[in-house]
């Protein structure tokens, strides 16, 4: 029985657009996108809370192939990038093969049809050729589990479901997290709320963000010059492998680079903030690069505001007017935000049900055997099978050289399949072993087993203690195994016949 779709696209965020594009270049037209929300775009749909930007420049954060002139700033605001994704999904006519509200359930391999059964939540099952799982890294928030949370008689609201007619002002807000989201809506908060108490469990490196407008005339430049803001997005990604690469991935060798970055972050905090020991309880006690750093010019100021409190101690329970710490002090209040960001290793890897050859579920097996995928996108015992958020598949800072490393690769392997007559693929164990022998080796001497990392609380690692998200290349290495990858790392063709074990 021919499979319903070529392919299977679960997910439209950027790496799901990112897909589908690659795909209709690869002649596999026929494919549907599924998305659980009611519109493209991932994260930057899902996300709208006050001051949503990116942190990383645009001119990075987007398609090399299709560079937008007209970003307000350096560092555009979330709406921008939701912008930019309907541009780019309508330009490439991705909409009509996109269904929205739609959750998938699971997705089982049959091996005798040699497809894939997309099962969805209203019991259709989807037939496909080919499985793409774009579900982002960042897609199953996480709230953690406060005693009496369930009591609280005010305003709770997480900052991926934010309300935007939610008015903030006046109010005795709390808000629990100081990780990237943080960053950005604690200055927006502290502008409005009567008091505002930030709980933090772990400090974050924040360094200085040189943002500004880009005037009209330089939008003007790169719309009509291309080249030049080719030339910007090089720069600025140059700038970040030397923070990731040099300075995280390669620690140990790299030490006083590493050493740098925290001085200079050190020194944006104490220049910042007036008082010592908000400065002292703001400062991180781990390496820098071991949680993932950001950028603000304005989050450290807010802890100069009489109407914000941080509170470093630890949450004993929630009341139903307030929250009570360690210490058994409480703080009343009548709205708690929570920016506790998103489970990855437990829910989010895979983020539905997979099963492959032989019944082989794909979370056990990463649980069971480590987490891994040979060059960030293919696993063992999943035929036809590609998995656009994976262990060690984070290249570099910017999203954007993951998904188009990612595409490359699918061009190399879907090309050799092509060149064969055939329909399947599977990594095989060997590569896959190989390719994990690599990166482990690699990381070895990053700032995750180099450096100090013991207080960090960082999701980079995963339960088991590994940096397993993080890929330890540069940009350019990574670009050049996707397009040159040995093409007997896979086996083609009918994937019931066992590997035959190399000599």
């Amino acid at each position: 029985m021919a499979p319903r779709y070529d392919a299977v696209v679960v997910g439209a965020g950027f790496g799901g657009i990112g897909a589908a594009i690659q795909l209709d270049r690869l002649g596999l037209g026929d494919y549907v996108v599924l998305e659980r929300e009611d519109d493209l775009g991932g994260t930057w749909h899902v996300n709208h809370y006050p001051g949503l930007a990116v942190d990383i420049a645009s001119v990075t954060y987007s398609y090399s192939f299709e560079p937008n002139p007209h970003w307000s700033r350096l560092f555009a605001p979330g709406a921008e990038l939701k912008k930019y994704a309907e541009h780019v999904a309508d330009k490439y006519d991705l909409r009509r093969r996109m269904r929205f509200g739609t959750e998938v359930r699971g997705a089982r391999w049959d091996d005798n049809e040699q497809q894939w059964e997309v099962s969805l939540a209203d019991g259709e099952v989807l037939t496909s050729r080919y499985l793409l799982a774009a579900t982002g890294f960042l897609s199953q928030p996480y709230t953690p589990p406060f005693p009496g949370i369930d009591t609280f008689e005010g305003k709770i609201i997480h900052t991926t479901a934010w309300e935007d007619d939610f008015d903030v002002t006046g109010r005795k807000a709390a808000i629990i997290g100081t990780g990237a989201t943080a960053v950005q809506l604690v200055p927006e908060l502290a502008e409005r709320a009567e008091a505002l108490t930030v709980f933090q469990r772990t400090p974050i490196w924040v360094v200085p963000k040189v943002d500004a407008p880009i005037p009209a005339a330089v939008r003007t430049l790169f719309e009509r010059v291309p080249a030049t803001q080719q030339v910007a997005r090089m720069v600025n990604t140059t700038m970040l492998e030397a923070l990731m690469v040099i300075g995280v991935l390669h620690f140990k060798q790299a030490k006083p680079l590493n050493r740098a970055a925290g001085l200079l972050a050190k020194a944006h905090l104490r220049t910042s903030v007036r008082d010592k020991r908000t400065r002292r309880e703001l400062t991180p006690h781990y390496d820098f690069g071991c949680k993932r750093p950001t950028f603000s010019n304005a989050y450290f100021r807010a802890f100069n505001r009489s109407n914000v409190r941080l509170e470093t101690s630890s949450i004993e329970r929630i009341t139903p007017r307030g929250i009570v710490t360690a210490d058994g002090t409480e703080t009343e209040i009548d709205t708690l935000v929570l920016a506790t960001g998103f489970n990855l290793w437990d829910v989010n890897f895979p983020a539905i049900e997979i099963i492959g050859r032989d019944g082989t579920d794909l979370g056990k097996f990463w649980r069971d055997n480590r987490f891994q995928a040979y060059e960030g996108i293919t696993v063992p015992k999943f035929p036809n099978f590609l998995s656009l958020n994976s262990p060690y598949s984070y290249s570099g800072l910017s999203y954007f050289t993951t998904i188009e490393a990612q595409m490359k690769h699918m061009g190399r392997l879907f090309g050799e399949l092509v060149r064969r007559g055939e329909t399947t693929f599977e990594v095989t164990e060997r590569a896959n072993t190989e390719f994990l022998d690599r990166v482990t080796d690699k990381l070895g001497s990053s700032v995750f087993y180099g450096g100090d990392c013991s207080t960090a609380r960082s999701y980079y690692f995963n339960q088991h203690g590994e940096a397993a998200l993080l890929r330890p290349n540069s940009t350019v290495s990574t670009y050049r195994h996707a397009v040159s990858f040995p093409l007997d790392d896979y086996r083609y063709g009918a994937t019931s016949i066992p590997e035959v074990p190399s000599a």
